[in-house]
């Protein structure tokens, strides 16, 4: 009887777990490779990741920070675009025109609203979204609708 309790106990456990990791978002990044920039007008916010390899540690630093609190950029209609390789340049790395490592986030409208040379964490990325014009109407229309 104990060795069925302990068979329910640990399935219960696993099937925990496992609603636990489907209820976590995951916002995987995107090679630029192919992609348009302008696909994503009024649509979402790029965060644009350059480095000149993907071995960069600030590269790598960057994207561990992004996926840290993905569920805080997904409500503010984030994708990441990932860029290591100047060698074959995409849409994005000509029009941005980074240099070794970089962050820089648009917002839906195409402009070019940050840039950075160092990594950022979620927090101080979803500061400075809830800043943009953009974004403040998106909560004032939130805030309407309920």
């Amino acid at each position: 009887m104990k060795f069925l309790a302990a068979l329910i106990l640990s399935g219960l456990v696993a099937t925990v777990a496992e609603a636990q990791a489907a209820e976590t978002p995951v916002l995987e990044p995107i090679p630029a490779a192919g992609v348009e920039l302008d696909d994503f007008l009024w649509l979402k916010r790029p965060i644009v990741v350059f480095a000149d390899s993907p071995n960069d540690p600030a590269f790598q630093r960057q994207l561990l920070n992004l996926a840290e609190d993905p569920g805080e950029l997904i409500k503010r209609d984030v994708v990441i675009l990932i860029d290591a390789d100047p060698k074959t340049p995409s849409e994005a790395r000509e029009t941005l025109r980074p240099r070794g490592f970089s962050m820089v986030l648009l917002d839906k409208d195409g402009a070019v609203k940050l840039r950075k040379p160092l990594p950022w964490s979620v927090r101080e990325i979803v500061h400075a979204i809830d800043k943009f014009p953009l974004r403040q109407q998106e909560i004032l229309d939130q805030r309407a609708l309920r």
